[in-house]
């Protein structure tokens, strides 16, 4: 449709073609000297230690979960509590990973799970022993309590994994997404803040979730080391190596893996992308406000998102609070015949997708505040390329809609 308003934007200018020119360049177009520099960036910014680029959020998702049960030993502590109102790569990298994902409800303004929920959840149960990690969500960009939320962690005994894939530079407490759990994750989707088409990263303070997570994401391998030396005619696992085989470590598998390394060309647009990330941040702030501002006269019909100054949006996410008088279906079809792009806001996983339809029953009427959003929740786009003219134009598409 032409003059859509979509979603979500990426402008590729003369900085970002010089960047992906100087990696045709080079010659190496596998993970290299471009991934260490964001890794170093993005670690910098987040204010952690250790950052490790994977080749999107779901094998960050896949690689720290394994990491974790490797390192503490999980394999009896199968079941693993998140969030039921979120993008599906959640749950389905705790089920590819061996957990089992236990959902409880959301609190409706930001979309996260809560300590309340957590907490009482562990209470009713039978066999909070079984339970092994807390797997919060940081949706649209709004920050779970996480200092709560790893209270609670620590009465059960719990590991916390911060899913920050949709909060790029939010700030709770002081402290950005991702950097105050015992590992963190994030998503370079094309969609969100930083852009790099299809990339992940994974975040922690913990040198060992990291020095495993580094050899899970290249299938295992024995290699540990930050930095290849192979090229400089130095190897440290060779000179150290006793045996009298031909012993290569970048062909030694000690544990399981995946194969989840990036491409410089992803690492060469997300350092294009960190040039400019707090005007990325303070313009979708400031189009979150001004949506908010000229859309307050419809607040009886929809839920406009909170505003809060520590937010990094991604989105602008809106829910209907009179099905009556307007359906999401209605609402979308209208908004798109006007230029702008939708999306519903994922869905309740347990109760309403497909996939997982076989915990239907189980959590039917558990999670309301899920269910409710899941059905009547909807989301456009407050990106930073909306220009004055995009914004006036979203607001008058609401106004002919909705009277």
């Amino acid at each position: 449709m032409k003059d859509l308003i979509s979603v979500g934007d990426l402008k590729i200018g003369s900085r970002e073609k010089k960047a992906i020119n100087k990696v045709l360049v080079s010659g190496r177009i596998s993970e290299g000297e471009f991934t260490k520099e964001f890794e170093k960036a993005w670690a910098g910014f987040i204010g952690v230690k250790y950052c490790l680029v994977t080749s999107s959020g779901s094998g960050a998702l896949i690689t720290a979960l394994t990491a974790l049960k490797y390192l503490y030993n999980l394999k009896e502590r199968p079941k693993v509590i998140t969030s039921p109102l979120t993008y599906i790569a959640d749950a389905s990298a705790l089920s590819v990973s061996g957990f089992d994902p236990v959902f409880v409800d959301i609190d409706p303004e930001t979309f996260c799970i809560t300590p309340e929920n957590i907490r009482r959840h562990l209470c009713g149960v039978s066999d909070a022993e079984r339970y092994s990690i807390i797997l919060p969500v940081d949706l649209a960009g709004y920050c779970v309590k996480l200092d709560r939320i790893k209270k609670v962690a620590k009465e059960f005994n719990l590991l916390v994994l911060e899913d920050a894939a949709q909060a790029h530079g939010s700030i709770y407490q002081g402290r950005k997404c991702g950097s105050g759990a015992d590992a963190g994750i994030f998503s370079f989707y094309i969609a969100h803040n930083i852009q790099a088409g299809e990339m992940g990263a994974i975040t922690t303070n913990n040198h060992e979730i990291y020095r495993l997570a580094k050899k899970i994401k290249a299938q295992g391998r024995l290699c540990e080391c930050r930095k290849c030396t192979r090229r400089e005619g130095f190897c440290p696992q060779l000179e150290n190596y006793k045996g009298k085989d031909d012993f290569d470590p970048r062909f030694t598998h000690d544990i399981i893996g995946y194969n989840f390394k990036a491409m410089e060309f992803q690492s060469a647009l997300a350092l294009c992308q960190m040039e400019k990330i707090e005007w990325i941040i303070k313009k979708r702030r400031e189009n979150v406000k001004y949506l908010n501002e000229h859309l307050e006269k419809y607040s009886a019909i929809l839920q406009l998102p909170l505003y809060l100054e520590n937010v990094s949006y991604l989105m602008y996410p809106l829910v209907i609070k009179d099905p009556v008088r307007v359906a999401r279906k209605e609402l979308r079809l209208a908004l798109e015949k006007n230029g702008i792009e939708t999306r519903v806001l994922f869905g309740c996983i347990p109760t309403q997708q497909p996939a997982y339809k076989h915990l239907l029953e189980k959590y039917k009427g558990k999670l309301p505040n899920a269910e409710y959003v899941g059905k009547h929740g909807l989301y456009i786009g407050c990106h930073q390329y909306l220009t004055q003219r995009d914004l006036e134009k979203i607001v008058k598409a609401f106004g002919r809609i909705l009277g």
